[in-house]
């Protein structure tokens, strides 16, 4: 018995009405989460390193918590449960992005975490010697250098995070995975059409791995 594969119907007028919708979804759901994340990580992470276990103990529960539970459990619980503490459901793709976000900034808050322990002591106490507070050792001297050197590892989890994406397939949130989903349904063509589906995850990740490591490289010429 042989497979016989069809891509004819995947015609750019196909795409462009099933495709395309789910395309930028994923893209749009990627960026709010990185950038959300990255921003609330940051503040988890510098609540773990200050020392102040009311702090501390709250910031490494969460994240430890996070850490521990797949994502797709996440995606399910925030959906069905959120509706039935607030009595309005959120639709799927707001409960997305919102789960992400609050999912990938316990990764994000590891990195940067890592990234802050990098900067030398040295450079802290010598902002102190010439009159900075803590606020501005952080905005002016830690932080810019955390971010700098954490810059590749911080791309290389927002690539995770665009895999990731095909999971909101869950709630039904329309996004790159559901858009093929759809067409492999409507043309009766499954097969060829997660193929394609998994040549275009293929395709964006190993691009963006490869600028990655080229920016990578570039950062260590400049240290």
């Amino acid at each position: 018995m042989t497979l016989a594969l069809d891509f004819s119907f995947l015609t750019l007028d196909v795409l462009a009405r099933y495709v395309i919708k789910g395309l930028f979804f994923s893209i749009e759901l990627t960026l709010v989460a990185m950038l959300g994340g990255i921003l609330l990580g940051t503040a988890l992470a510098l609540m773990r390193l200050s020392g102040v276990i009311w702090l501390s103990w709250p910031a490494a529960l969460y994240v430890n918590a996070m850490r521990s539970i797949p994502l797709v459990m996440v995606i399910l619980w925030f959906f069905l449960l959120i509706p039935l503490l607030t009595g309005k459901p959120l639709g799927a793709e707001l409960s997305a992005m919102i789960t992400f976000t609050l999912f990938e900034a316990a990764y994000y808050s590891e990195i940067m975490r890592a990234g802050i322990q990098s900067i030398p002591k040295g450079q802290i106490y010598a902002s102190y010697a010439l009159g900075m507070n803590y606020a501005q050792t952080l905005r002016y001297i830690v932080l810019p250098q955390a971010f700098r050197n954490m810059l590749p590892v911080l791309l290389t989890q927002t690539i995770i995070l665009f895999q990731d994406t095909s999971l909101v397939y869950a709630i039904g949130a329309y996004d790159l995975l559901k858009g093929f989903e759809v067409v492999g349904k409507n043309f009766n063509r499954p097969v060829e059409t997660y193929l394609v589906a998994a040549l275009i995850y293929f395709v964006i990740s190993y691009t963006l791995s490869r600028y990655v490591r080229r920016l990578q490289t570039r950062l260590a010429v400049i240290r």
